[in-house]
């Protein structure tokens, strides 16, 4: 149903709709393009514009076109899941990125996709499709597939509920080949993706635990494909994802008394 035509659409939703127009990598946006990605008559989104420019939610360029403000990346780093999550694991993923100089990204579970909350790159690294704040596929991203595979039986079939994209050509799109492999990562405690959410980029990735035992986070290194032997990646990553989960006192790594 268009936005145009919803009853009883609230004020929030109204500046929910503006600003979430707004995608990771996207850059700045017209008001035309605001107009078009709410669906919302051009008058009713120059005036939520303007009230958002005036709250410094969004900012102007010099060429008229509107941007995210400083506040709203303020307000989300005052996120619970993430300021503490970050906070314990930036030091670890700083140790992977001064000894790999690859990609090295932290992502949470976010509906049926992953969130990238935090990531450290390289000059000379491969190119990313995915920045801070952007979303990856859960079948076919090393976070997401790590994110999947303990997220329970429910997500599972909620991913699998229709027909699963093919971003390349190695992109696995069987739900049963994909239970398996998800079955794989829970046992080896990590995950392997060999370009199957772009044709130039590998990953391996490791499941973040809290105290409660629950996967709350992934962590993985991303590098160009063919250039790094993954295999010898595997015990920096899952010796990181492990520290982590330990100052968050997971239960399988809490330390005990003598």
């Amino acid at each position: 149903m268009p936005l145009t035509t919803e009853p009883g659409r609230s004020v929030a939703s109204r500046l929910s709709a503006v600003l979430f127009a707004f995608k990771a990598g996207g850059g700045s946006l017209t008001l035309a393009d605001l107009t078009r990605r709410t669906g919302m008559p051009h008058p009713t989104v120059r005036r939520l514009a303007l009230e958002l420019l005036s709250e410094g939610l969004l900012e102007r360029t010099d060429d008229g076109k509107y941007v995210i403000g400083i506040k709203v990346w303020e307000l989300g780093t005052l996120a619970p899941r993430s300021v503490p999550l970050r906070t314990v694991a930036l030091p670890f993923m700083e140790d992977l990125h001064a000894a790999l100089q690859q990609h090295v990204q932290l992502a949470v579970l976010d509906g049926l996709e992953a969130v990238v909350v935090e990531r450290m790159s390289a000059s000379k690294a491969l190119g990313l499709v995915s920045q801070v704040g952007g979303r990856l596929p859960l079948h076919s991203s090393g976070v997401g597939k790590v994110l999947l595979a303990h997220g329970g039986e429910s997500l599972f079939r909620q991913v699998t509920s229709k027909d699963l994209e093919k971003y390349t050509p190695t992109t696995i799109t069987d739900p049963d080949k994909l239970r398996t492999d998800l079955g794989e990562y829970r046992r080896t405690g990590f995950a392997l993706v060999d370009q199957e959410t772009s044709p130039d980029a590998q990953s391996v990735a490791t499941a973040i635990f809290d105290r409660s035992g629950e996967c709350v986070a992934a962590l993985s290194v991303v590098v160009a494909a063919g250039t790094v032997n993954l295999n010898s990646v595997v015990p920096a990553v899952v010796a990181a994802g492990r520290g982590i989960s330990r100052r968050l006192e997971a239960p399988m790594f809490r330390r005990t008394s003598p």
